[in-house]
């Protein structure tokens, strides 16, 4: 039988991450070991895991001292056992069905690697509703195309999956690490984009199925990434981890019509010449802020992929650097 572990990084939101542990324990499929990765200084999330009853789901914690998303999930990573590694994040709510129908798809293929699905965003009270067939997708010149929070119909192969609904098979990502070359504080935007394309070249299928689904309560970060709000640093930061996913993992042919697209058209979050024109006409300066950050942020993208030299082929350290202190059983001690 398959053994599931479902790996929750969380930083300063004990209310959303009580209703995702609430979520997990009406699963039709339990977890055999649900792990909090949280980071050494959040007092409020180790106040609520002390609350917790022991007997409500098999909960193990783990410190991480390092800030941002890519040291909390290799930290996850260290902590997790069994077939299947599962991640979400403290604002979803995983369906009643979710590790259900996740179980489900690897069993069926074992060419499967990785299994994702939609999540449905909630804008406080509103769906932000809609429909789209082509998700999780890389075109062959470098533009990726998400709209994982709005695809539709049958499950199919895809490229990339979606941090907040992602899972994989153990044997498939034995040994890979997420990159510690993304940059940021936080969020670390893309960096399911290097971990799903390095799953993608050595051979394993990406499934995306609108079913294996999380309702997604998009909540404050606490970095320089602030959700529907314009900050240089971490649009720099986004540009620079998408394209240091993309150069490790396209071809070199590839990679010079990607240079070339990316610096003439781009698109509304990496802005090229052409998206900065068209833009400016409803955003005025603020295009040119974005187009100037885009330009920096593939620039510095360019130099980390030439200084890494190619040197890990999973766009990370084949062993994780230290980053946790403890990791313990049951309720936070």
């Amino acid at each position: 039988m398959n053994k599931i572990t479902v790996i929750i990084p969380t930083y300063r939101r004990p209310q959303d991450l009580a209703r995702c542990l609430q979520a997990l324990q009406k699963q039709t499929r339990q977890p055999d070991r649900v792990v909090v990765v949280v980071r050494d200084t959040d007092a409020q999330t180790w106040t609520f895991l002390e609350r917790l009853s022991p007997e409500q789901i098999p909960l193990f914690t783990a410190t991480v001292k390092v800030p941002g998303v890519v040291a909390a999930m290799n930290t996850g990573l260290d902590a997790a056992f069994g077939d299947i590694i599962v991640f979400t994040d403290d604002d979803a709510a995983p369906h009643i069905d979710w590790l259900e129908r996740i179980e489900a798809h690897l069993i069926s293929d074992q060419r499967i690697g990785a299994v994702g699905g939609r999540d449905w965003v909630y804008q406080g009270e509103k769906l932000l509703d809609g429909a789209q067939h082509v998700v999780g997708q890389l075109q062959w010149f470098g533009r990726v195309i998400g709209n994982h929070h709005l695809g539709i119909g049958e499950a199919r192969e895809v490229d990339v999956l979606k941090g907040v609904n992602m899972s994989f098979r153990r044997s498939a990502i034995a040994g890979l690490r997420f990159s510690q070359l993304m940059r940021g504080t936080g969020a670390q935007v893309h960096f399911e984009l290097a971990f799903c394309l390095t799953l993608k070249r050595s051979g394993w299928k990406l499934i995306y199925d609108p079913k294996v689904a999380v309702n997604h309560y998009p909540a404050q970060r606490f970095d320089e990434d602030q959700r529907n709000k314009f900050n240089d640093i971490a649009f720099i930061n986004a540009v620079h981890n998408e394209t240091l996913a993309l150069l490790e993992y396209l071809s070199p042919v590839q990679r010079v019509v990607f240079g070339v697209w990316a610096i003439l058209v781009g698109t509304r979050d990496a802005l090229g010449f052409v998206q900065c024109l068209r833009l400016s006409k409803s955003e005025g300066t603020l295009a040119g802020r974005k187009w100037l950050a885009s330009m920096h942020g593939r620039w510095q993208g360019f130099c980390t992929w030439r200084e890494s030299d190619r040197q890990a082929p999973n766009m990370g350290v084949p062993k994780a650097i230290s980053q946790t202190e403890t990791v313990t059983p049951g309720d936070a001690e």
